[in-house]
């Protein structure tokens, strides 16, 4: 390695590390920024594993906060066994994979008719659009609409509900306005390509960053899915798998409280060991319920700043 090799390197770290007390003062305060807001990031789920193979007894009491304590997999045993977890796990799968298709089928075409500036009444119908991020009818009346149209306890509420979001629409369209030259649909148009077909061929394959990042924003929103399961739906064979997780914790809490009331001691040690099994289920549920948002987000990761980054800031 020649000398002057070396001499570009001991000047970039320099520059790097700051020439001055300054310089390395600000340095050291955004390191230790970003360490402290990775922290707060990593360890709760770092806690939820720890938690979900430690000894139930330690994890109620409080004693797991930084390494497992007493290995055990009781929980995972348990989950295992729950046929109502699974039934509620798939579901979620279920609902998540068809409301996200749903979403994607009316925010995309949505997206691309309002990035259009010469169709007729844009600037109304993005008015109208704004003004139900604002006003809502209410949670009663959107109820009876759902009654009235025989959608209550069906899965199809749980995939329709919320078909649109206004805010994604604004950032799709932005980004297609952004990021698609009108000469394009200048040249597809000369080519003898209607709207339909400049859309499907030519909008659609260009649009894989936008297109990424609002499925993910779309699947994460339905997993994740509890409200609205909880006040649409009551039969159990429906409920999504943090609705069954809801129950799975209440049940065990409610047994415990009929336990102390009667004053059994056998009873009492038994309601007291479901209930600190349930906790730690409730520990490994959030590990195995996060594992598929975990596994996906890598994928369209590398989107992010092409897609939503420049959908929320140009335009």
């Amino acid at each position: 390695m020649s000398n002057n090799t070396l001499v570009n390197k001991k000047k970039k770290l320099s520059m790097w590390h700051g020439t001055t007390t300054g310089d390395k003062i600000f340095l050291s305060i955004v390191y230790g920024t970003i360490i402290l807001v990775c922290a707060a990031c990593i360890y709760p789920m770092y806690l939820t594993v720890i938690a979900s193979v430690s000894n139930p007894i330690d994890v109620y009491s409080g004693k797991v906060n930084v390494l497992p304590s007493g290995f055990t997999t009781e929980a995972y045993k348990a989950v295992m066994k729950n046929q109502q977890i699974w039934k509620g796990y798939a579901n979620s799968i279920f609902y998540t994979v068809a409301g996200t298709a749903f979403n994607l089928f009316l925010t995309i075409p949505a997206a691309y008719a309002l990035s259009k500036r010469r169709m007729y009444g844009r600037s109304f119908l993005t008015t109208v659009f704004l003004i139900t991020m604002y006003f809502g009818g209410g949670l009663i009346p959107t109820y009876i609409l759902f009654k009235n149209l025989g959608l209550i306890n069906t899965r199809l509420i749980l995939v329709i509900n919320g078909g649109l979001s206004v805010y994604n629409v604004i950032v799709t369209r932005t980004y297609f306005q952004n990021n698609i030259p009108e000469t394009l649909f200048e040249a597809a148009r000369i080519d003898g390509a209607n709207e339909f077909l400049a859309f499907f061929k030519l909008v659609l394959p260009l649009s894989a960053p936008i297109i990424a990042v609002m499925t993910l924003y779309y699947a994460v929103g339905h997993w994740g899915m509890y409200f609205s399961a909880m006040i649409y739906t009551f039969d159990t064979e429906l409920q999504p798998l943090q609705l069954v997780l809801r129950d799975i914790l209440i049940k065990n809490e409610t047994a415990l409280s009929e336990a102390l009331e009667s004053g059994d001691q056998d009873l009492i040690a038994a309601a007291a060991k479901a209930a600190q099994l349930a906790l730690t289920m409730k520990y490994s549920l959030v590990f195995i319920a996060s594992a598929p948002m975990l596994i996906a987000y890598p994928f369209v990761q590398k989107h992010f700043v092409r897609g939503v980054m420049v959908g929320s800031l140009k335009g």
